[in-house]
């Protein structure tokens, strides 16, 4: 065995899948000792020969000995090992009490993410080490543990960054007595313009008397601790210690400790404690550093959700055009900052108005975008000197946009209709939508309204989109709604439909869908004239959680 191999650290796993087996050791091979072995009783007997793992990754279900009772059996002979558990088919309640008992340092479903399981493992590594270098030196970590507890407990309070930082500097110079402390942040292998100290209010320090820059540069140079010891103006010895907070190899910051005169100067045992307090400090500054980070692309994200939520509003018309004999409404409210939903009013320079509703499969930023190219695509058309009918223009935008639309796994639902006022032919297509609603409130009483059926599949589905149009005249006093599924699978309460109540005076809540039907019965119990604002503020009232984006658009016939 050569000296890189005894260096590594060693990792058993067990499966009695053997190309599960074969798979985890080749990908752990070049950074471990692997041991492997195909079923529990000859993993313990690995272990009785080749002692303790650093981390084992074990199966759940295998026989005569599951996983988590493999494990248990490891804990008393091997406590500092870390165990990591595959699962495809868990017994929770065994998992979470393997978990609680510390049998268990984590576990990962199957099939498992290679990168994961990677990370996982390197975080257990970590860990391992940790554990055992806490382990050996904890005689001294006992004398000091009430540092820990208090570097800890300044960590766990600090509200960002540098308050964590200054928190540090402040603890480490009174647990050690220190005349003064500071703490450098490192970027990019050099210091930057922040500094976070502590001063011992008794001790009168003049700035001269303490210049550690020489010691700080070597500490940038070779990442390694420097101990310097000098004579100050008043003739009494002092010492100071710079110590580099790194980890995993990356210096996260500098901290310099100064001690003048004192009862005793520091012993190695100090030295060594202030630099596992660094070690430990640098973890929390790594993990405080991460999260800054991720809350500042949260925050670019937001920003740029806001810009995109900014640019898709836009892309829908800000305004209905006016139309003699008729009257259009219009909302689409997204589920998220952008969404898949969006509706068209077009009025053709020939006279004819062209309106829309579509929805695309998914939400947020992938079918924002396919939003955008739809709308792009239809106005497109619709801008022709003659458009082609409504189910020829479908054709049109499923050969457009098929290929993205089946490469992403995405569809389009779409209803089109054009009206021509002169005539008042309504001609429309639908590709998977929900039915258009149709009535009269000429009709006194209307049980149901006249749900338009001609319906094809949805856009991106196949190739080849074929359907035939829907065609009819309405009448003074007619109203065509077309609406998204948001809506009508919105989840209200029984309440927002029926105002009966029982015998004892009290209606007993429950929740469902809403359904076209559902959107039916709150239409009829709309005040007149109809508006759609006041209508999906109702159905917003009752719905705590938008789920899903929400379009509705209404033409009414004068």
């Amino acid at each position: 065995m050569t000296d890189t191999e005894v260096d590594k650290l060693k990792l058993m796993i067990v499966d009695d899948e053997l190309d599960n087996l074969d798979l985890l050791y080749r990908t752990f091979r070049r950074d471990f000792q692997v041991y492997k072995a195909n079923h529990a009783l000859s993993a313990l007997e690995i272990l009785d020969k080749e002692g303790e793992m650093a981390v084992i990754i074990s199966d759940q279900r295998m026989p005569e000995m599951n996983g988590t009772e493999f494990l248990s059996r490891t804990v008393e002979r091997f406590p500092d090992t870390i165990r990591i558990l595959l699962t495809g088919f868990t017994d929770v309640e065994d998992l979470v009490e393997a978990i609680n008992s510390g049998q268990v340092f984590k576990y990962i479903t199957k099939p498992w993410n290679p990168e994961r399981l990677r990370t996982l493992v390197e975080q257990a590594t970590d860990t391992y080490r940790l554990v055992k270098k806490r382990t050996h030196e904890l005689g001294r970590a006992l004398r000091r543990e009430s540092l820990f507890n208090a570097v800890t407990t300044a960590i766990r309070e600090s509200l960002d960054y540098g308050t964590m930082l200054q928190k540090i500097a402040a603890t480490i110079g009174q647990a050690f007595e220190a005349t003064y402390c500071i703490l450098r942040p490192v970027e990019g292998d050099r210091l930057t313009q922040d500094l976070f100290s502590y001063h011992d209010p008794k001790t009168y320090l003049p700035s001269f008397s303490f210049n550690p820059d020489i010691s700080i540069e070597k500490v940038l140079e070779t990442s390694h601790y420097q101990l310097t010891q000098d004579i100050n103006y008043e003739g009494n010895a002092c010492n100071y210690l710079v110590v580099p907070l790194s980890y995993q190899q990356h210096l996260l910051a500098v901290l310099t400790v100064y001690q003048c005169g004192g009862d005793r100067p520091w012993q190695e045992e100090d030295i060594q404690l202030i630099a596992g307090v660094a070690e430990q400090a640098a973890l929390a500054l790594s993990q405080a550093k991460l999260y800054q980070h991720l809350q500042e692309k949260q925050e670019q994200i937001r920003a740029e959700l806001e810009v995109a939520r900014q640019i898709q509003h836009n892309l829908l018309r800000q305004s209905l055009p006016e139309i003699k004999g008729a009257k259009l409404q219009a909302c689409c409210y997204p589920a998220r900052e952008v969404g898949g939903d969006f509706f068209e009013v077009f009025v053709h320079p020939k006279g004819d108005l062209w309106l829309a509703v579509g929805d695309v499969s998914g939400k947020g930023v992938p079918a924002a975008l396919f939003m955008a190219s739809a709308i792009s695509v239809l106005r497109r058309e619709l801008s022709q000197e003659t458009p082609a009918q409504p189910n020829i223009v479908m054709e049109n935008l499923n050969y457009a946009l098929c290929n993205d639309l089946i490469g992403n796994n995405c569809f389009i639902t779409l209803v089109l209709a054009c009206y021509t006022p002169t005539t008042k032919e309504l001609v429309y297509a639908n590709a998977g939508h929900i039915y258009p609603l149709l009535w009269s409130c000429q009709d006194s009483v209307a049980e149901t309204p006249n749900y338009l059926k001609v319906r094809g599949i949805p856009l991106g589905i196949l190739p080849k989109w074929q359907a035939k149009s829907g065609q009819l005249i309405l009448a003074s006093g007619d109203t065509l709604l077309l609406a998204s599924d948001g809506i009508t699978e919105a989840t209200v309460s029984n309440k927002l439909l029926f105002s009966e109540k029982t015998e004892g005076g009290v209606q007993p809540v429950s929740r469902s869908m809403l359904n076209q039907d559902g959107l039916w019965q709150l239409l009829q119990s709309e005040a007149q004239p109809l508006s759609l604002s006041h209508l999906l503020a109702r159905i917003q009232a009752d719905n705590h959680i938008q789920e899903d984006d929400q379009t509705i658009l209404s033409l009414e016939v004068l």
